[in-house]
C-alpha cells in the first residue's frame, strides 16, 4: 500500500541506512532544518552498521572499528555532540610492531603510510634488509615519477624505494585500512597528500618529510592519532540513535528498502516485503548504503552512477576476538605494544592483531579485574577469500595458532573467542576511484533531492564518512524548500 504524504505538509526526507553515515546525515540535517521531517531506515535489526559492541567474558569489546582519526575534527565533535564526550579517549599504548622473518619487530616512526621521513631511524629499526636501505638514497637522483591521472600506491613506492619497502612498510599499513593489497589501491584516494605532494617533487621521500611535517621539539609529543570511546566505538552510533529519536527523528529498523524511483511529486520508496510491500514518500532521499546495495537502487535512474557504482568492488574481512587467561601466558602478559601487522610476504593467515587490553586503558582495568587479556585478529583480504570459507571454529583455530607463534604464548589456548564476519564489508579503493565517486555523487545530485553518502565515496574511516554526511545534509538544507520544492543549485 502507498502511504500518502504527512498532513502537515512538511518536507519530508527519507535515509536509507542507518550506520554512522546515514545517523551522521541525519544528525546534521536535524540541527540544520527544524521544518522538515526525517525517517531513517534500516535492513538490520539494530542501527550502527559496522560500529558495534558486544561482550565476551562480561567485557565489552568492539566487534568492527574500534578508533576514530583524532587530527580531523568531524568524528570528534559528533562523539561530543552525541554526549559521549566525557568518555573520549586516546590509546593509552600506540606502539605496534612489523612480523618480520617470524619475530615481533618495533615499527618504525615517523612512517607516511609507510614512506619513511627519518632513514636513520628506520635503518636502526632493522626492519629492512642491507640491499634495502642501500636503494632508498637513490629516490633523490631518479627522475620524476610520472602519477597521471592516479597510480597505486604500491606501483608508485615500489618504483621509488625498491619492493621491499612496499612489502614491509607500505602493505601492512593499507592492510590495515583497506583490506587490500598495496598494488591494487590508489594513492590519490588513500594519501591525496602525498601524491599532491609528488606532483611538485621529484622525491617521495623529501615529498613525505613535508607532508609530515617538521619533527616536534626535543620533549614536546605529538598531538595523539587516534581516538576512541570508553566502552567501545560502537556505542557512537546507539547515543546518536538516542539523540536522533529525542529530536523527533524516526528510526525504523528490521526494513529493506526494495526499489527506488521517482514520482510524479518527488521520490517512491518501495519498502517490506513483495507480499506486504508499502510506499514511502519523500521529498529527499539520502543513499546511506554499501555501494553494491546503492546500485541496486540506483537503476534506472542514472545510466552513469549506475556503471560507476558497479565498478566498486567490495571486500570481506573477519575480526576474531580472543580472551586469554593471564596465568595461561607466558610471563602473565601479551607482548609489549598495542599489538602487530604482518606484511604479505609473511605469509600468514591473521594480517593483524591488536593486543585490545593494551591499547585501551578502560579495557585493560576491565580485563584486569577478571584477569584476563582480550586480543583482536584480523583475518582476509581482497587477495585472501579462502580463510573466509573456513566456518567460526576453524576460524578461532588458525587465529589462535598463528598467534601462539608470532606472540610467543606456548601453549596457551583462549577462553572465550568470537567471530564477526563483515561480508562484503569494505570498498576497494582502485585507481581512478577519486574520479570515479565524483562521477557518482554529480550523476546522483543533478537528480533532485537525492544524493549518497558512506565508505564507497571519499573515505573509509569514520572522520571521512562523517565529513562526507554533513556536506550532504548541508546540501539538502540549502537547496530543499519549505512546501517540498528542490531548488537547483
Amino acid at each position: 500500500m502507498s502511504e500518502p504524504r504527512a498532513r502537515s505538509g512538511r518536507p519530508q526526507v527519507v535515509v536509507v541506512g542507518g550506520g554512522i553515515s546515514g545517523l551522521a546525515t541525519a544528525w546534521r540535517l536535524s540541527r540544520e532544518r527544524r521544518d522538515v521531517d526525517i525517517t531513517v531506515l534500516e535492513a538490520s535489526p539494530v542501527v550502527g552498521g559496522k560500529l558495534l559492541v558486544s561482550e565476551i567474558e562480561g567485557i565489552a569489546v568492539d566487534e568492527g572499528a574500534e578508533s576514530v582519526l583524532a587530527t580531523r575534527p568531524e568524528a570528534v565533535r559528533l562523539i561530543h555532540e552525541a554526549g559521549l564526550g566525557a568518555d573520549l579517549v586516546h590509546p593509552a599504548v600506540s606502539a605496534p610492531s612489523l612480523v618480520i622473518g617470524g619475530d615481533l619487530v618495533p615499527m618504525p616512526t615517523g612512517l607516511v603510510m609507510g614512506v619513511p621521513t627519518d632513514l636513520a631511524q628506520l635503518a636502526r629499526s632493522g626492519v629492512l634488509s642491507s640491499q634495502a636501505l642501500a636503494r632508498l638514497p637513490l629516490d633523490h637522483m631518479l627522475p620524476q615519477t610520472r602519477t597521471g591521472e592516479d597510480i597505486s600506491v604500491g606501483e608508485y613506492v615500489g618504483r621509488r624505494l625498491g619492493p621491499e619497502v612496499v612489502d614491509r612498510l607500505v602493505s601492512p599499513l593499507l592492510m590495515g585500512v583497506y583490506a587490500d593489497r598495496a598494488v591494487n589501491v590508489s594513492m590519490r584516494a588513500a594519501v591525496p597528500k602525498l601524491f599532491d605532494a609528488v606532483q611538485s617533487e621529484r622525491s617521495v621521500l623529501t615529498a613525505a618529510r613535508l607532508v609530515r611535517g617538521p619533527a616536534p621539539e626535543p620533549g614536546a609529543v605529538r598531538a595523539p592519532v587516534f581516538a576512541g570511546i570508553r566502552g567501545g566505538i560502537g556505542r557512537l552510533p546507539l547515543a546518536l540513535a538516542e539523540q536522533l529519536r529525542a529530536a523527533g527523528v524516526r528510526i525504523e529498523t528490521s526494513v529493506c528498502v526494495r526499489d527506488l524511483r521517482r514520482g510524479v511529486d518527488g521520490w517512491e520508496l518501495v519498502v517490506g516485503a513483495t507480499t506486504d510491500e508499502r510506499v514511502l514518500h519523500a521529498d529527499a532521499v539520502v543513499l546511506a548504503v554499501p555501494a553494491p546495495a546503492a546500485h541496486k537502487l540506483a537503476r534506472g535512474l542514472s545510466v552513469q552512477a549506475e556503471t560507476d557504482l558497479d565498478e566498486i568492488e567490495t571486500t570481506s574481512v573477519a575480526v576474531v576476538t580472543l580472551v586469554y587467561r593471564v596465568e595461561d601466558l607466558p610471563g602473565g602478559d601479551l607482548p609489549d605494544g598495542s599489538g602487530y601487522l604482518v606484511p604479505p610476504s609473511e605469509g600468514r593467515p591473521v594480517k593483524a592483531a591488536t593486543f585490545a587490553s593494551h591499547k585501551w586503558a578502560w579495557l585493560g582495568e576491565a580485563c584486569t579485574e577478571r584477569g584476563v587479556v582480550a586480543v583482536r585478529c584480523s583475518l582476509g583480504h581482497a587477495g585472501d577469500v579462502e580463510v573466509l570459507q573456513q566456518d567460526d571454529e576453524s576460524l578461532v583455530r588458525i587465529s589462535a595458532e598463528d598467534l601462539a607463534f608470532v606472540a610467543r604464548l606456548g601453549r596457551a589456548w583462549p577462553i572465550a573467542s568470537r567471530v564477526t564476519r563483515w561480508g562484503g564489508g569494505l570498498p576497494r579503493y582502485a585507481v581512478g576511484h577519486v574520479d570515479r565517486a565524483a562521477r557518482i555523487t554529480d550523476a546522483l545530485e543533478r537528480l533532485p533531492g537525492l544524493t549518497a553518502v558512506g565508505a564507497a565515496f571519499d573515505g573509509v574511516g569514520i572522520a571521512a564518512c562523517i565529513a562526507r554526511a554533513d556536506r550532504s545534509a548541508l546540501l539538502i538544507s540549502q537547496r530543499l524548500c519549505s512546501d517540498g520544492e528542490w531548488r537547483h543549485g
